[in-house]
């Protein structure tokens, strides 16, 4: 059983950034973001992914964030990372940390193919 524990979130300006931070107790190779706003479905946000076989590292994004956000990770310290700049009101939700064993580019935004997730940190942006 993967325990993650997300921290970081708090109320800023539009504009302004903060950074996510999500610690786990076991490592997994794919790591995501994914938030939901109230009466919202939840969406992925970004996720990041190692291949053990070749080390290669891909990283996806929703369109919506690209540009403002980064994901990124330290694997000696089991912990994700979402640094987000540029922030707008419409980022305002909960912000879920998830994980699995495998994503790519058509699965890293499929809540429902991930087992892990953790407890949600929220994000509000004011105008």
């Amino acid at each position: 059983q993967v325990q993650l524990q997300e921290s970081g979130g708090g109320s800023v300006q539009a504009g302004g950034s903060l950074r996510l931070s999500c610690v786990a107790s076991d490592n997994r190779n794919c790591r995501a973001w994914f938030r939901q706003a109230p009466g919202k479905e939840r969406e992925g946000v970004a996720a990041i992914y190692t291949d053990v076989f070749t080390d290669d590292t891909n990283t996806f994004y929703a369109d919506s964030v690209k540009g403002r956000f980064t994901i990124s990770q330290d694997n000696y310290k089991n912990t994700m990372y979402l640094q987000m700049d540029n922030l707008k009101p419409e980022d305002t939700a909960m912000y879920y940390c998830a994980a699995r064993l495998h994503c790519d580019g058509g699965s890293w935004n499929v809540g429902t193919e991930f087992g892990y997730w953790g407890q949600g940190t929220q994000v509000t942006v004011s105008s």
